[in-house]
């Protein structure tokens, strides 16, 4: 085997270097949608428009129609992500982050537009593709987003009418 001409180490190390750019201008790129979702516990502007697309997406049929119902999941969603431990919320705020930023969304879902300008069905179509995808990442994204859409929703009283849940017991 012979010995690696100069050219070829030259091309290997640009083509390094070239990546290693490509790498850190996308992070630089996500870095303010990744910072920008939680604040001090609580969801961002944009977070709220994000997680309440979200919402009338995976939970369509369940969620009552109009902004109020739709504001009071946004809510919920969180209240139930204020419970979840700190290493927890951090990984929701990086996945949040990523899908706020056009360049995570683009590598999450394949859209670019921002997911609360698209109509409902095209929102459900890339989540089911999150769903089924080859990818464990973006299925582990997809069951996130479902549960605790699914969580905040279903453990808050105003919901158990429609399951015809009375509601927990007296003791």
């Amino acid at each position: 085997m012979s010995a690696p001409s100069r050219r070829g180490l030259l091309k290997v190390g640009l083509g390094a270097a070239a990546l290693l750019a490509l790498g850190g201008g996308l992070a630089t790129l996500l870095q303010p949608a990744l910072q920008a979702t939680l604040k001090q516990g609580r969801l961002t502007a944009e977070a709220r428009r994000l997680v309440g697309a979200l919402a009338e997406a995976v939970l369509q049929g369940s969620l009552p129609a109009g902004e109020a119902a739709l504001q009071r999941q946004v809510d919920a969603f969180e209240t139930t992500v204020g419970k979840l431990p700190a290493a927890a919320r951090a990984e929701l705020a990086q996945l949040l982050g990523l899908l706020l930023s056009a360049a995570g969304r683009a590598l999450l879902t394949g859209q670019r537009a921002p997911l609360h300008e698209l109509d409902l069905a095209t929102r459900q179509a890339l989540l089911q593709g999150m769903r089924v995808s080859r990818l464990a990442l973006r299925q582990q994204a997809y069951f996130a987003l479902r549960d605790l859409n699914a969580a905040s929703f279903f453990a808050e009283p105003h919901s158990w009418a429609a399951l015809a849940y009375p509601g927990p017991r007296a003791l």
